[in-house]
């Protein structure tokens, strides 16, 4: 009796199997994208405030990834929140 787990004579035990590389890996892996239900990494950080609310040196963060960068920003756009946005990996770690 043969064992089907037994490599083939000839073969290498990794001959044919490729690895896997996730384009989206992150470099930050606790970063979500602040989106509804998206939970991709982040990698954009929209920096707002509600002028009538928060002071005008406070600044709120979303989290964006690349899908959702655009539609987050014109939400916060169309309110006047905006203040800027930045690479994640570049927001201060507490």
């Amino acid at each position: 009796m043969t064992d089907p787990t037994a490599t083939p004579p000839g073969l290498s035990a990794t001959a044919g199997v490729r690895e896997t590389v996730r384009v989206d890996e992150p470099t930050v892996p606790d970063l979500v994208c602040s989106a509804k239900a998206c939970g991709h990494h982040a990698v954009w950080a929209l920096r707002w405030n509600n002028p009538r609310l928060h002071t005008p040196d406070r600044r709120k963060t979303w989290l964006a990834c690349e899908e959702h960068r655009e539609s987050l920003s014109q939400f916060l756009t169309m309110r006047g929140f905006l203040r800027e946005t930045m690479d994640a990996a570049e927001l201060p770690r507490h």
